[in-house]
């Protein structure tokens, strides 16, 4: 499988030079973690394997950035003009149609519910295809199709452990199939740095705040984020830490409840709601916080985690999804238990005053080394290489 798109064989295909076909949901128009990732996979491919054909196709995007650059011989697909109610019929129509007329030598899908059409094009025209498992999306699956289609992938890499371990244990799966690939992240654009000045102003604070920073998507579905809790425990970190204040960074249609959740509890004075912010400003705010901190129990992984350690910041994840990875074990920043409030705000608070039992959390310089070593976009590229590897052994 693999073989016929390595270095070792293209020599041996004379006909048409190697292809991949990369099945994303979006990665111009919309920043999320799948598309991030998806983001990343990509340029990592262009950069170990240059002289292969890419061509990918985007479910809900609608043009190209020039914030990206990519190789000549990648080619993009957009599906998001057509009409919502008919787009998923037609991005699927789309990747088995292209897949039956270029018969590409694999097919690499961010989203397992597109492994469906992968599982009938395999079926068709035997094009073997990988898959990548990010979190709720492949925690407790049902669906008969789906399952079906995730034991005939050739590979399925998890983006963390706690995902390949949750994918084991709930589907029947080969173990030799699931392989890690970790997130990465942007170690050229998340920098430490002072506390901007133009925020501190923006938000009324000054550098002697202790701000506690969240970055999420605001969305009535991804409560798990943990902004609930982080709001709720601060009228006891507030006893403790009275000048401490909460940013949350994000949109979503979650917005209006939280809003009166803060008012419900007398807390306009200690939070603020950025609502959207642009690309530019992300490592600004990661640099204007004394601790982020996200207690969440529904991360696939969290990249917010490693943008806010590459800042320097001392963090703070939950102890029942993919934030263990992120924060390795607990040894670049402190775990919770999600749902535990006295647990949460006692754990900001000894943050915030020196007293976490953790030095690292207090060694800017060393938190960033440590997790560009462990999660670096070299380290990534480096991972791939070796799934590449293994996987022409395999075939």
């Amino acid at each position: 499988m693999i073989t016929q798109i390595t270095p070792k064989t293209k020599s041996a295909m004379s006909v048409k030079s190697p292809l991949i076909h990369l099945w994303f949901p979006n990665i111009f128009q919309f920043k999320g973690g799948i598309q991030t990732y998806s983001a990343f996979l990509l340029e990592a491919l262009q950069s170990l394997e240059p002289d292969i054909n890419y061509d990918v196709f985007l479910k809900h995007d609608t043009c190209s950035s020039t914030d990206f650059s990519f190789l000549p011989t990648t080619r993009f697909h957009f599906a998001g003009t057509t009409p919502h109610i008919l787009r998923t019929p037609f991005y699927a129509s789309q990747l088995i149609g292209y897949g039956l007329w270029q018969r590409p030598n694999l097919v690499i899908s961010t989203h397992l519910n597109f492994t469906i059409a992968a599982y009938w094009l395999k079926q068709m025209a035997n094009i073997p295809y990988w898959a990548v498992a990010h979190g709720v999306d492949a925690w407790n699956i049902e669906r008969p199709a789906l399952k079906t289609a995730l034991s005939h992938a050739d590979r399925i890499i998890a983006v963390s452990g706690y995902t390949r371990d949750r994918l084991l244990q709930e589907q029947n799966l080969d173990p030799e199939k699931v392989v890690l690939l970790p997130n990465t992240f942007d170690a050229n654009r998340f920098k430490i740095a002072p506390k901007p000045e133009y925020l501190l102003k923006r938000y009324g604070l000054t550098a002697d705040h202790s701000i506690i920073l969240t970055v999420a998507r605001l969305d009535k579905s991804e409560q798990y984020k943990g902004y609930d809790q982080i709001i709720q425990a601060l009228s006891e970190i507030r006893h403790q830490i009275p000048n401490v204040h909460y940013i949350l960074v994000g949109k979503g249609n979650d917005s209006h409840r939280i809003m009166q959740l803060i008012t419900q509890l007398g807390l306009q004075d200690c939070v603020t709601l950025t609502g959207f912010i642009p690309d530019q400003e992300l490592n600004d705010h990661y640099n204007l916080c004394d601790v982020f901190a996200m207690p969440s129990k529904g991360e696939g992984f969290g990249i917010v985690y490693l943008e806010a350690l590459a800042c320097g910041k001392p963090t703070l994840g939950g102890n029942q999804d993919g934030a263990i990875d992120a924060l390795c074990q607990g040894e670049l920043g402190a775990l919770v238990a999600p749902d535990n409030l006295t647990e949460i705000s006692q754990t900001i608070v000894n943050i915030l005053q020196g007293n976490y039992p953790n030095p690292i959390m207090y060694q800017p310089q060393k938190l960033r080394q440590k997790i560009i070593e462990i999660y670096g976009f070299e380290k990534f590229k480096q991972t791939l290489a070796k799934l590449i590897e293994t996987a022409e052994k395999r075939g």
